[in-house]
């Protein structure tokens, strides 16, 4: 297959260019992101390539039919940029990575938490200024807390396991509780209960219309005083304004995101010599108990070779008419 690649970065190439090749597919990078503007650029392409940011609603599903492109390779395992009916109506498969390293993610949120609640970032700053006053560097153990995991998805269980690790006692949501999951020692309850008893919570769920605005200001009045908050899963599971308001009136007591609900046209993006128009965002970052990474926690060189050779691999098996496990 020819392959146009949309949203290529840099860190990628090298692992997609080898492993396309390797399977006898030709490969093209396109910086920029898919949208109704760029999609002709598809054009003498069998198949192309998006991430998460890259927008494949009808109507560019539309131009990609008319321009003869026959398969559509998510890099990724979430795939609530794709209009499915859509696709399936144009006859287009639709095939992801839906699981390239789930311990980056879950170590990745780790980290920021560990950032977060032992102020790692705060210290970092004040020692390379000659400070090493310890003054509002104060942590807690996270020996002992109560940790509510919402999704006991692959990631999601490996973030449990971390966390049981630590002594903590791990509580979960999941539509689907997970037999793998109760024998490390996670306790299923409902949203309510977790919210009410968690002293850290971190997000892994997909984002659906059930599941979005999940962190809401409703939500936020029922957790306890002081919750730190972890999203690496989609940006959209936290209404903004709301978190901003928790952080505010210290109902929040520290907020690490590595997805953000609006990050589409900032993320993967170098703007360093820009303004940001996004006010809220950038309200986020001048509070001291935030903690905002650009969507990296899946990126590790582990993730990178797997999400590129299984989607060139994807991509062979709708060439040969193979089944293929990962199509949508």
């Amino acid at each position: 297959m020819r392959v146009l690649v949309f949203s290529a970065r840099k860190d990628e190439r090298a692992f997609l260019r080898q492993a396309m090749v390797k399977l006898g597919h030709e490969i093209a990078f396109e910086e920029a992101h898919l949208s109704g503007r760029t999609a002709a650029l598809a054009e003498g392409y069998d198949a192309i390539s998006v991430f998460v940011n890259d927008c494949v609603d009808a109507e560019v599903i539309a131009s990609l039919d008319s321009l003869g492109v026959k398969a559509i390779a998510l890099r990724c395992a979430g795939y609530n940029n794709v209009d499915l009916d859509a696709a399936a109506n144009a006859g287009i498969p639709v095939v992801r990575v839906p699981a390239y390293s789930p311990y980056a993610v879950a170590e990745h949120a780790v980290a920021l938490l560990m950032a977060l609640n032992r102020h790692i970032h705060k210290a970092y700053n004040r020692v390379r200024e000659g400070n090493f006053s310890l003054d509002g560097l104060v942590g807690r153990d996270i020996h002992g807390k109560t940790v509510g995991v919402i999704g006991t998805g692959t990631i999601g269980r490996v973030f449990c396991q971390i966390l049981r690790g630590f002594g903590a006692r791990v509580i979960a949501y999941d539509l689907y509780p997970c037999e793998e999951a109760l024998k490390m020692g996670v306790e299923y309850v409902d949203l309510a209960r977790l919210y009410a008893e968690s002293d850290i919570i971190s997000l892994h769920c997909p984002l659906t219309p059930q599941t979005h605005h999940l962190i809401d200001a409703e939500a936020l009045a029922s957790m306890k005083q002081g919750v730190i908050i972890i999203n690496t899963s989609r940006g959209g599971l936290v209404d903004t304004q709301a978190v901003i308001g928790g952080l505010k009136s210290l109902q929040v007591g520290g907020l690490a995101l590595d997805v953000y609900e609006e990050e589409a046209d900032l993320f993967f993006e170098d703007l360093s010599g820009e303004v940001i128009a996004d006010d809220e965002l950038m309200r986020l970052t001048t509070f001291p108990n935030v903690i905002i990474t650009g969507h990296q926690a899946f990126l590790t060189q582990e993730a990178l070779i797997n999400i590129a050779e299984t989607t060139a691999q994807n991509l062979s098996d709708l060439e040969s008419n193979a089944s293929c496990s990962n199509q949508l």
